[in-house]
């Protein structure tokens, strides 16, 4: 049995059904209590100055809430927290605070901000990369079909709606993402598999640890790279020891090329894991490998790698054996 969370992505995203009934007739009374006229007598508010105190006394708690530099408070608690024990780089007081210092990258499906998170009045601060899934009124992974086979949702009512892409069913899926990349993450990096750290997961976004230098310049991925034949032949040593890793853990990365792959001083990590595929229960999940495998082995044989040396059918085979 392979350590997996995969059943536990989605416990409580629907509300209870019980309380549905309840809830809309408090809808209606509130409906009902919008449309009655505001009195107009002498030392009643009309309602554009209600709001507009309202909004007044909203902006004050904001002031009075908000820390004394940087963007916001650290938004450590009540997020779901990487394996422990956490890396001492890491910067957890509830005190820090976390400034946005850019956008790292842009995708179809997700966006990865760099962030500051520094504690007031001391030298201690950490960079991460905080990855955003986009909202659902934008597009989705264009093959999660085929990803989410072997995945199970515990409501009937959350696979309907996912299936039917309703904007709930949509919503479900961008959050269902950052759940799986996240507890990939997890157990990849517990298992010591050269992937960032999984810093915090809260909703549709993911916090990782940022691979690059401290003036925040990322770390190249391997597409951008030129390397000489001894490095070429070091980072495809590097690269069959992760896939291994993966292997082990009955896993495949389900759409590995060199845009995913960073190398950080010399050391090739693993990154973009949304669509991480069981290899035993996914029905598919063979040929997600074995496409993973062929894709990057192209790369490698295309950059001059010795055909002998980067055999992607013997490689297949290897892993195939290992996550079975």
């Amino acid at each position: 049995m392979h350590p997996h969370n995969f059943d536990d992505y989605l416990d409580d995203f629907s509300d209870d059904a019980d309380e549905r009934p309840m809830r809309s007739a408090a809808r209606k009374g509130r409906r009902r209590a919008e449309d009655t006229p505001e009195p107009t007598r002498r030392g009643r508010l009309t309602e554009s100055e209600r709001a507009r105190l309202t909004e007044q006394r909203e902006d004050q708690l904001d002031q009075a809430g908000a820390p004394p530099s940087g963007d916001r408070w650290s938004s450590w608690d009540g997020a779901e927290h990487g394996p422990l024990p956490h890396p001492s780089w890491l910067v957890t007081e509830l005190s820090a605070v976390d400034t946005e210092l850019g956008v790292l990258k842009t995708g179809k499906e997700a966006d990865v901000h760099l962030v500051e998170r520094l504690l007031p009045g001391t030298g201690r601060r950490c960079l991460l990369a905080a990855k955003r899934y986009r909202a659902p009124d934008h597009r989705l992974f264009h093959r999660d079909a085929g990803y989410l086979e072997g995945r199970r949702v515990r409501r009937s009512r959350e696979m309907r709606a996912m299936n039917g892409r309703t904007a709930f069913g949509r919503n479900l899926l961008a959050e269902q993402w950052a759940v799986a990349e996240f507890s990939a993450l997890g157990t990849l990096w517990s298992h010591g598999a050269p992937v960032p750290y999984p810093v915090q997961r809260a909703g549709t976004e993911v916090m990782l640890e940022f691979l690059g230098e401290p003036d925040g310049t990322a770390a190249p991925r391997l597409a951008q790279l030129r390397p000489e034949p001894d490095q070429l032949t070091d980072l495809w040593s590097q690269l069959v020891g992760v896939l291994h890793q993966l292997a082990r853990q009955g896993l495949a990365h389900g759409d590995l090329s060199a845009y995913n792959l960073l190398v950080h001083r010399d050391r090739l990590i693993m990154i973009d894991l949304p669509q991480v595929v069981d290899v035993v229960a996914n029905p598919n999940g063979p040929e997600f490998l074995e496409r993973d495998v062929r894709n990057i082995a192209s790369w490698f044989l295309g950059r001059g790698i010795p055909p002998d040396l980067a055999d992607p059918g013997e490689l297949t085979a290897s892993l195939l054996s290992e996550a079975f």
